[in-house]
């Protein structure tokens, strides 16, 4: 029996996208007073459990630690940790509207890394969707007027990085499977992070140990929805839903932490979710 349902995946995609957005304000809360590497470590135990229940049924753990690329494994999962704790200190320093406008230009910065690296072909399509992009994140940005701030290089320093671990998923991707990439992200990110966060530890108050309890356990909600959504739709027709997480994460900054929506701000955003969809459009 088929599972395509293009309606009931986006349903499913926006909600993970709505998960994602909260997540990024929990996170906003507890960056102040905890260090980032600290909840990042917390984060990945969570999905090391979720990572090898996944592989378990899906095939057996045995079988998914078998990687034809084992070392670009660590690479991307160590990328992936990085990446993680420098979208977590953009919230530090800026609100959740501004980060996700900037970082919301990831998929094109992908797009022209996989033309490079990869060596997949652009059309002229995507070349003006990725300029039209490009002149977004510079209205953010403002470089050159006075007002630029150096904190908002942080999220598309993110952005860049997670551009990296998304060439490296597809290059991986090609001989090894999804279970074999989440379970090497998984363990190695766990490792990893459990080295980074383990000495900068802060004792949590219980208020503070409750959120990162639901923080990790949503990041795997997030994570099934996303899945089940892929499962009744193409994600070429989900692309253009994922950037409602900037619209929900701008809502929650406004709301929840009193931000203020600039028109510099609005405009910038809006261009680069103009090229992204420009760009991924059927």
């Amino acid at each position: 029996m088929s599972t395509t349902n293009p309606r009931l995946g986006i349903v499913l995609c926006l909600l993970s996208m709505l998960v994602f957005a909260s997540q990024d304000g929990i996170t906003k809360i507890l960056v102040q007073h905890l260090p980032v590497a600290q909840l990042v470590m917390v984060r990945y135990w969570f999905f090391l459990v979720f990572a090898l229940v996944f592989v378990h049924f899906n095939g057996g753990i045995r079988p998914a630690f078998g990687s034809a690329h084992p070392w670009l494994q660590l690479g991307r999962s160590l990328l992936g940790i990085f990446e993680i704790v420098v979208f977590g200190l953009a919230l530090r320093y800026l609100g959740l509207a501004e980060t996700h406008a900037i970082y919301a230009v990831f998929p094109l910065l992908t797009m022209a890394l996989a033309a490079i690296t990869l060596r997949e072909a652009l059309s002229l399509k995507q070349v003006l969707a990725g300029l039209i992009g490009f002149a977004g994140t510079l209205v953010i940005l403002k470089p050159g007027l006075g007002v630029f701030s150096v904190a908002s290089l942080i999220p598309l320093l993110a952005a860049g990085m997670f551009a990296c671990f998304n060439v490296l998923t597809r290059k991986i991707s090609s001989a090894d499977s999804f279970g074999t990439n989440m379970l090497y992200m998984g363990l190695w990110g766990a490792v990893a992070a459990t080295v980074i966060g383990l000495p900068q530890w802060v004792t949590p108050e219980p208020w503070e140990l409750g959120l990162m309890l639901v923080l990790s356990t949503t990041g795997v909600i997030a994570q099934l929805l996303l899945l089940q959504a892929l499962k009744y739709a193409e994600a070429v027709a989900l692309q253009p839903f994922n950037y409602a997480l900037l619209v929900f994460a701008s809502v929650i900054g406004v709301v929840g932490f009193g931000e203020r929506l600039e028109l510099s701000l609005v405009a910038g955003a809006l261009l680069v979710v103009l090229g992204g969809m420009f760009a991924f459009r059927r």
